[in-house]
């Protein structure tokens, strides 16, 4: 039995392989996990490019766990279970007149996944996934199933709200939504000076605010989006050009295989650590070809978050499958260290746990709940062993 994720780069050969079904086979499985000593991770749409999920015990499929539970329309939230597909989400939360408040480039991630790695889009107001979870069901290590919000079980819906799968199988999650809407695109090419300089501008003029830097030809893709009141226009236009509810027009068609780094920086150093990967590209590595991306993100009070406390900016930089994508990014690393960067949890880094813990003010207290509720380790796997 073999596992790998999306990109091909990833591999493992668990030992043992469950499809879950519903939130009784998930204790079970915990169960089983625990009387054999055997160590358990769940795998969502294997999306992430960080080693969260390879290991040789039990691998968890929880894409039985699927669809929304229920809604509240007055309350603009919603419980879905754990292995629901972003892009299933869409048209069921619009029948019922909500949507998420903002999502990624990408739709085909597992909503458990997307929150537990913090997932997010671009907007300067717009915060990511991790903190629209407004509670929580987990099977933790010692039988249980435990709920978990504000009110209750505090610390462990703090730890959970980015849980990397090292608490328990997340079987649901308790959303905070928003009333569905439309979206329209506007996008343009310039140089990337042009557009940087014009950044600040445009991520406060507009809902969405991003590009994409190619540096071969010295160009960045930009694009701004923003709430419409104008009826939507079917077939979707191309990237750029759509007009139509956000489940449509947020995600976008990414069928190319690669590898990425993003890491989240204070949003007053995005142009200066842009600028500076410009300088690395142009000089050190002239024949990489894939983009660079540029995001806006808003803080946030989530412990693992990469914008905790402070307003953000996101770089991203990737590489082919097929090559050896470790020199380009760990030199791009060092720059995003040198503008205080923390990196995106579900892409690649090359950080230990010391360095990880001074980037991140409340890593002991993650720590602390999540070796409180699995004190045998039976959710970890090497690679977050080695982080403690």
């Amino acid at each position: 039995m073999q596992w790998s994720n999306w990109s091909g780069k990833l591999t493992s050969q668990p030992t043992q392989q469950y499809f879950v079904r519903s939130e009784a086979d998930a204790q079970a499985v915990v169960r089983r996990a625990v009387e054999t000593g055997s160590s358990i991770r769940v795998a969502g749409a294997a999306h992430s490019h960080a080693p969260l999920v390879q290991h040789n015990g039990i691998l968890v499929d929880a894409q039985g766990l699927s669809g929304v539970i229920s809604s509240n329309r007055e309350r603009c939230s919603a419980w879905v279970w754990a292995g629901t597909r972003i892009y299933a989400m869409g048209l069921p939360l619009r029948e019922v007149g909500l949507a998420l408040n903002n999502q990624g480039d990408i739709d085909q991630q597992a909503i458990a996944g997307a929150t537990g790695t913090g997932t997010h889009g671009t907007g300067r107001t717009l915060q990511n996934l991790s903190a629209g979870v407004i509670g929580a069901r987990l099977a933790l290590a010692d039988g249980s199933l435990t709920d978990a919000s504000a009110d209750n079980n505090p610390d462990l819906w703090q730890a959970a709200r980015l849980h990397l799968g090292a608490l328990g199988i997340v079987t649901r999650l308790h959303l905070q939504l928003r009333p569905a809407y439309l979206l329209q695109e506007r996008s343009w090419t310039a140089p990337l000076a042009e557009v940087l300089a014009g950044s600040t501008h445009h991520a406060a003029e507009n809902r969405h605010f991003e590009f994409f830097w190619y540096p071969q030809a010295d160009q960045a893709n930009a694009k701004c989006i923003n709430e419409s009141t104008a009826e939507p226009q079917y077939p979707l236009a191309a990237e750029g050009q759509r007009l139509a509810w956000s489940h449509e027009v947020l995600p976008n068609h990414r069928p190319h295989k690669h590898t990425e780094m993003e890491y989240s920086l204070p949003s007053k150093a995005g142009p200066a650590c842009m600028r500076a990967i410009q300088q690395l590209l142009t000089s050190r590595f002239p024949e990489v070809r894939w983009p660079v991306e540029y995001r806006h993100l808003a803080a946030d009070d989530v412990w693992l978050s990469t914008a905790y406390g402070r307003d953000t900016v996101t770089i991203s930089v990737h590489q082919d499958v097929r090559e050896d994508d470790e020199p380009y990014f760990r030199a791009c690393e060092e720059i995003f260290l040198a503008h205080d960067g923390r990196p995106h949890w579900g892409k690649v880094n090359y950080l230990n746990g010391s360095q990880l813990e001074s980037v991140h003010p409340r890593w002991a207290d993650w720590w602390r709940v999540r070796n409180r509720v699995d004190p045998n380790g039976t959710f970890l796997n090497t690679y977050l062993r080695g982080l403690q």
